[in-house]
């Protein structure tokens, strides 16, 4: 595989120890310990956080992060109990994103992310399985149903980037912008605020809302963030036969909810269902009835 681009810590001994703290920080919070461990891929070393995983008898899921994010932010306030039961879970941290994994990535246009997340499943030694992906999440999971449609179970997409283009509105641009032009705590709260939750209905606790200031500063500030963005896979959805679920908040100024459902019934031919939540912005990984209704579509398939 090319590599199209390489993403870094600008101190990587001190940003990585930095890391590792947070994520102690997000253990305590949470009262639970997280498996923790690498594999090597196409893109280097990718960092891989678990629950269960050594139960070879519970069902697996696989989690991909949104940009600027880590796989562990769906676990904020112990969101991932909305599933109901014990899974296997792989919250996989991306590479080219802000975390543990090696900086390396593929150019996005091509088949190499969906390359990468069928070898991750690979080391994993998994042969099928459920896979959920928020925003740019949401692109991997398509490119891997692309790539490798035998491996997904079903796939659900959590205000995905692939359904169209990031919007241009002067809102989403302004408050996107914001914190990364002047990168300080009130400009992140309020870009969080703004697109990010919808209080009171979508919110995280005071704790987690500052582990996630904290870990967005540090992203912004401390990270060399190279990777190409998400974009409108367009007509090649069209191709995509894993049967998928769309699940939308509908105060999403990312990637406006109304765009993502249309492009999605027109291009999507094994598009399942669509689900609309109220008053839910982009951070719907952190919502805990989208985890609910995950586990209800899981549940149907027996």
């Amino acid at each position: 595989m090319e590599i199209k681009y390489k993403s870094y810590f600008k101190n990587e001994a001190e940003d990585k120890k930095w890391f590792e703290n947070w994520v102690a920080e997000l253990e305590k919070s949470n009262g639970k310990k997280y498996e923790s461990f690498q594999i090597q891929t196409v893109l280097g070393k990718t960092q891989i956080y678990g629950l269960n995983t050594d139960d070879k008898n519970l069902e697996p899921l696989v989690i991909f992060p949104g940009a600027r994010t880590t796989s562990l932010i769906w676990d904020f306030d112990n969101n991932l109990k909305h599933l109901g039961r014990k899974y296997r879970i792989y919250l996989i941290e991306t590479n080219g994103l802000p975390n543990l994994s090696d900086g390396n990535t593929p150019d996005i246009k091509s088949f190499g992310y969906g390359e990468w997340a069928s070898e991750v499943f690979e080391k994993l030694n998994l042969p099928k399985s459920y896979v959920l992906g928020a925003s740019f999440g949401g692109l991997i999971c398509m490119k891997l149903s692309l790539f490798a449609p035998e491996k997904i179970k079903a796939a659900f997409l959590l205000n995905p980037g692939c359904l169209q283009s990031f919007s241009l509105s002067p809102k989403n641009l302004y408050y996107n912008l914001l914190p990364i032009f002047f990168p300080n705590r009130k400009n992140i709260t309020k870009f969080l605020d703004a697109a990010v939750f919808c209080k009171p209905n979508h919110q995280l606790s005071e704790n987690c809302e500052k582990l996630l200031v904290d870990y967005e500063l540090f992203a912004i500030k401390k990270y060399k963030d190279n990777t190409q963005k998400p974009y409108d896979m367009g007509e090649e959805l069209r191709k995509v036969t894993a049967e998928t679920y769309l699940l939308l908040g509908d105060k999403d100024l990312l990637f406006p909810y109304q765009n993502s459902i249309k492009n999605a019934k027109e291009k999507i031919k094994s598009l399942k269902e669509v689900i609309v939540f109220e008053n839910v912005g982009h951070g719907i990984e952190t919502y805990g009835d989208a985890l609910i209704k995950v586990k209800e579509i899981i549940e149907s398939y027996g």
